[in-house]
């Protein structure tokens, strides 16, 4: 089960967030654009891997979920949904998952676990757009979609600050800090779900 399965509820409660956005102007593209942002900050931020950068991260990543709904659900209340706006925001999407787990995998210098996090984020990606792309239809299905990405990301970051922040909390449990696990459920579980994905759309066709 991931949080992808819950977007109608999501777009119901970012009514008044769309709203605000269409009254001030702002164009879905434009929202994509500052979500890609937050992600880079995030990415920025993580690099450095300190308690409060932590923190300061996973508020970014936290704010770039949450405007990944706004633009969609704002294209849609201005009737202006499009290919391009579409393909915008799948490829700053990629690029955001890239800053995030590189900005991770920089902060404990794991680059080869950073890879393999990189791979398995973006093969589940991948798999979910060519899936559409074979005519099955859109799919977020599988172990990890990115809303949970996002939310575990953001909420072992606030972990691993307090980790490092309090003596008295292990920081390196196993030999291997909170970050170094995180990026090895990435790569383990990424692969997993873009699997998961490839079985069931195979079965379909």
């Amino acid at each position: 089960m991931t949080l992808d399965q819950y977007r109608d509820l999501a777009d119901r409660l970012l009514e008044p967030f769309v709203a605000v956005a269409d009254r001030l102007g702002l164009s879905p593209d434009g929202v994509s654009l500052a979500a890609f942002g937050f992600a880079v900050a995030a990415g920025g931020a993580f690099a450095v891997g300190s308690p409060l950068w932590y923190v300061l991260g996973a508020a970014c990543v936290f704010a770039n979920g949450w405007l990944d709904l706004v633009d969609g659900a704002l294209a849609r209340a201005q009737g202006i949904e499009s290919d391009g706006g579409d393909l915008l925001d799948h490829v700053l999407d990629r690029y955001a998952d890239i800053a995030m787990l590189v900005g991770l995998a920089a902060g404990i210098d794991a680059y080869a676990l950073g890879l393999a996090a990189v791979t398995g984020v973006l093969m589940t990606s991948y798999l979910g757009t060519q899936i559409q792309a074979v005519g099955l239809g859109r799919a977020y299905g599988g172990l990890v979609g990115r809303a949970d990405r996002l939310a575990i990301i953001g909420t072992v970051a606030v972990v691993a600050a307090v980790s490092i922040a309090v003596p008295a909390v292990p920081a390196r449990p196993f030999g291997l800090s909170l970050v170094g696990w995180l990026l090895v459920f990435f790569a383990v579980v990424g692969h997993l779900t873009a699997l998961q994905r490839f079985w069931g759309a195979w079965s379909d066709l």
